[in-house]
């Protein structure tokens, strides 16, 4: 993960979980589930969890046997941490340009495994509004080669959207702009 975070923290695993709580608030693991998706023993994740809650970055609450960890929304400096996430992921890029260049974009989510903090390298938009199709490919492969993500979008009219709304309860999804107001 070459970026911002890596010339500020060594540690892969302790940016890997900032990504992870800092992208979407909603966001809330255990310990366990962290260690298989990152792919590290449990020790390691245990040691920045316990350094994250240490300085009140991270929340734990006791469920069960398990912990449960969350960002600390009432932490001072979360909505900063929050911001350069979102830099870091290149999604306040790519939402910028699609709001200002494309059409009539009324509303964007960011869906699936970005919308959990999940930084697989493919960031799912899914569009609402009039865009302009040919732009928005055009656009998209420009951002890819910058922010070295790819980028799928689905573009869909406000009806077609909520008709879908049943369907998209069930996948994880973050707002992140709307229509006179940024989200990001």
């Amino acid at each position: 993960m070459d970026n911002l975070f890596t010339g500020l923290i060594s540690s892969k695993t302790r940016i890997r979980l900032l990504v992870r709580f800092f992208f979407n608030p909603k966001t809330r693991s255990y310990l366990r589930e962290l260690a298989k998706e990152f792919d590290v023993s449990t020790n390691s994740v245990r040691e920045e969890l316990n350094q994250l809650t240490k300085t009140d970055l991270l929340k734990s609450r006791k469920s069960g046997r398990q912990v449960l960890y969350m960002a600390n929304q009432e932490h001072p400096l979360y909505p900063e941490l929050k911001s350069m996430v979102s830099k870091v992921m290149g999604i306040d890029r790519v939402i910028d340009s699609i709001a200002t260049r494309l059409g009539e974009l009324e509303r964007a989510y960011l869906i699936d495994d970005y919308a959990e903090g999940k930084d697989t390298g493919i960031i799912d938009l899914l569009l609402i509004g009039n865009i302009d199709q040919y732009h928005l490919n055009d656009l998209s492969r420009k951002t890819e080669r910058y922010i070295k993500r790819k980028i799928r979008s689905l573009v869909l009219s406000r009806n077609e959207f909520e008709a879908l709304v049943p369907k998209l309860e069930k996948r994880p999804r973050v707002l992140i702009w709307e229509a006179n107001k940024k989200q990001a």
